[in-house]
């Protein structure tokens, strides 16, 4: 195993805890102080207290996602970097997310679906409880008027939706659920999940399409790309993540390098698991995450629900 210079991947880290619990900052004062106020503007001790909610959140579900990438790799002997976390100065998020660097040859199909599954399972794992306690923490509002305020609605993937039914029934009219920061950070857990499971070269579910099928991964990947550009017509959100796409075909190319035994079969107990990992996919996927209600402003209030 190849030593790793440990203080790089604390400092990314204690970066991306700073800029997430600033923005989550926000995001818990704007919740607070409800549609149409002014939250409070110098950041103070409360400030970056409110903070945690958000950033404890996020920084779980990243990091339930790349420790279950890395021990898996020690798991199978593969030379794999501990996780980098990327801060960022995204007033939604206030990181890129987080990754690591996998430096040997995959020995087999097999380790190349257990590490690429790993990370999406284990972070939704984290995510699903954490929706949970995020919506029971939220609260019903009355929808407010577009033209008073300026704010985002986040589109809901299946499993949101579902699981504020369970927590809050069917929302009465006139009324919106303004999303406590958990809340949110649950809901990027989601977005990050079935970004993830894209099966796109060698993205987590490129892994998994190769682990599959083999060298007709590279079809699977193509249809990707173009059902990634299709969607940028539907969601102007999708616009960033079509060029990170686009950036990962350029570098890492359409087809999915090979693993020392492309001959060693997953066995039944693996594809079922790659259904479920296509199910955990449709269920955090939305085909319009981010949709802006009037103009965009750093302390925006996130609301979810039906009008």
């Amino acid at each position: 195993m190849t030593a790793h210079p440990i203080r790089v991947h604390l400092l990314g880290l204690a970066a991306t805890f700073v800029t997430t619990t600033y923005f989550g900052g926000w995001h818990h004062a704007a919740f607070l102080a409800g549609f149409g106020q002014e939250p409070p503007a110098a950041p103070s001790l409360q400030f970056w207290l409110g903070g945690l909610w958000f950033s404890l959140s996020v920084l779980a579900i990243l990091g339930a996602h790349e420790w279950g990438h890395y021990l898996t790799c020690r798991w199978y002997q593969v030379d794999a970097s501990l996780p980098y976390f990327l801060p960022a100065p995204l007033p939604l998020t206030g990181t890129f997310g987080a990754f690591i660097r996998i430096r040997d040859v995959i020995p087999h199909k097999r380790a190349l679906f257990d590490i690429g599954a790993s990370g999406p399972f284990a972070g939704f794992v984290v995510a699903v409880p954490l929706l949970v306690l995020g919506l029971w923490l939220s609260r019903l509002v009355p929808v407010p008027v577009p033209e008073q305020l300026d704010m985002i609605e986040l589109g809901e993937p299946l499993l949101f939706r579902a699981m504020e039914a369970v927590v809050w029934g069917t929302l009465p009219d006139g009324q919106m659920l303004h999303l406590h920061p958990v809340a949110l950070a649950a809901w990027f857990g989601l977005l990050a999940t079935a970004l993830n499971l894209f099966p796109l070269a060698q993205l987590d579910g490129g892994h998994l399409a190769y682990a599959v099928v083999g060298g007709h991964a590279r079809w699977i990947t193509l249809g990707t790309a173009a059902v990634a550009i299709g969607l940028t017509f539907v969601s102007i959100s999708w616009v960033a993540w079509a060029i990170v796409m686009a950036g990962v075909l350029v570098v890492a190319g359409v087809q999915h390098p090979p693993t020392l035994d492309d001959h060693l079969p997953l066995g039944r107990p693996r594809l079922a698991l790659a259904v479920a990992a296509a199910l955990v996919f449709a269920l955090c996927f939305t085909p319009a995450p981010v949709t802006p209600m009037a103009g965009i402003v750093p302390d925006l209030a996130p609301a979810s629900g039906h009008q």
